[in-house]
């Protein structure tokens, strides 16, 4: 493993390839699973070849993807017709596609995209995606070429914290931006509000939907961008706790999480279910029984911070199919929002991310801190590691993860 002082030193040495210095786009690598209608792949990826509706304009990045690997190819693959459209090549190996086929690296950004495709689960349901083996095939290649580039990952960075932690420590220590995440933290917010920077965060409570794995991190990070905001910064978890079934009601009844919260974000989401889809009159999902009447399979992940905040995310499928949060700020009472999500095909809340992305690539500067997704793919594993360990606490010493937030709010508003 190179240090940051060896690299240094050889990224002196090294000369560089691309065209971007002489004032031409920035060439863009993408590195994913699968590229087919409504992957993540072809969400992002098609973004930074045809551009996107941003802020009430159309957006064209400027910026050329100049390499493209993709490590399955289903049916609907749609690789090979977007390189022959827009005149770049498809490679076999992650190496040649940051080399553009030469000796050494010819791209200024990389995108990787390990969402989507045919790959194992574990034990604990989450979906083995290879993120951290084309997060270290890249690292490879930066060291051996002596220079690195910025380095976007969708969703969360790893299944395991473990790869995680190596993947961000890699970013730092050769000291190339890092990206990671959810577009829900950047998508826009129903009403627009955000918690004061340096506020004192009494409470949270997180209303989710869909399966383990994929969904419940998307509800994690748009807690997360809302309670990072705390005074003090992010200093991390001190335990976590799954509990579903059974356990779920009986939490609730022992008062596990603030029924006013859970009720305040409830109120905010846009697909209630139940009365209202079969006859169309309105109904208190936090009523007694309706969440019982509606919720056939329940989950709340309750997250301990080790400076006291206590959070709940509540996955209620059958009852809500947005995201919806509330918190009760010391002095200023409740605060509750909805993250919208726009429809497909268009998809137009994961514009709102590749611009943060393009931001990033053309800076050469995050946004906001990968640690942020540090420590959700930390929590999301230790949570579901509670759930097939009999649902018990841990602690999770691990989760020690600080960092402070942007000062400046990052969701979109126009």
């Amino acid at each position: 493993m190179m240090t940051r002082r060896q690299f240094l030193e050889a990224a002196a040495l090294a000369p560089s390839l691309t065209q971007a210095q002489n004032g031409e786009k920035k060439r863009v690598a993408v590195i994913t699973t699968i590229y087919r209608y409504l992957s993540h792949g072809q969400h992002i990826g098609d973004r930074f070849l045809v551009g996107y509706p941003h802020n009430g304009t159309w957006h064209a990045p400027d910026m050329q993807v100049v390499s493209l690997y993709v490590d399955q190819k289903p049916e609907g693959d749609l690789s090979r017709e977007r390189a022959s459209e827009f005149g770049f090549r498809v490679y076999p190996t992650i190496a040649e596609t940051l080399r553009c086929g030469g000796s050494r690296i010819a791209c200024d950004a990389v995108l990787i995209v390990g969402e989507h495709g045919d790959y194992p689960r574990n034990e604990k349901g989450q979906i083995l995606y290879p993120r951290y083996e084309f997060f270290e095939q890249c690292v490879r290649v930066f060291e051996q070429d002596g220079r690195a580039v910025p380095v976007y990952n969708d969703k969360h960075l790893s299944y395991s914290f473990d790869k995680a932690k190596a993947m961000v420590e890699a970013s730092e220590r050769l000291g190339f931006p890092m990206l990671g995440g959810s577009s829900l933290p950047v998508t826009w917010r129903l009403p627009d509000i955000e918690i004061p920077l340096a506020s004192d965060v009494e409470e949270a409570v997180m209303i989710g939907c869909g399966g383990s794995d994929p969904m419940d991190f998307h509800a994690l990070e748009a807690m997360q961008c809302m309670v990072e905001r705390r005074r003090g910064g992010e200093t991390g978890v001190k335990s976590v706790q799954w509990l579903g079934g059974e356990a779920f009601w009986k939490a609730r009844a022992e008062g596990r999480w603030s029924e006013d919260l859970m009720s305040s974000a409830l109120s905010r989401t846009d697909t209630p279910l139940g009365l209202t889809v079969k006859d169309g009159r309105t109904q208190n999902l936090a009523a007694p029984g309706v969440l019982e009447s509606l919720v056939k399979n329940p989950a709340a992940y309750l997250i301990e911070y080790r400076d006291g905040l206590r959070a709940a995310m509540l996955m209620l499928d059958g009852a809500v199919e947005d995201f919806n949060f509330a918190a009760r700020l010391k002095g200023r009472g409740v605060a509750s929002t909805q993250f919208f999500l726009s429809p497909n095909p268009n998809v137009t809340y994961s514009a709102c991310l590749v611009s943060k992305i393009q931001q990033m690539f053309a800076s050469g500067k995050a946004p906001y801190s990968i640690r942020r997704t540090l420590l959700t793919s930390g929590v999301l594993e230790s949570c579901l590691t509670s759930k097939v360990s009999g649902q018990k606490k841990l602690e999770t010493p691990q989760l020690a993860v600080e960092y402070q937030p942007p000062a400046e709010s990052q969701y979109c508003r126009a």
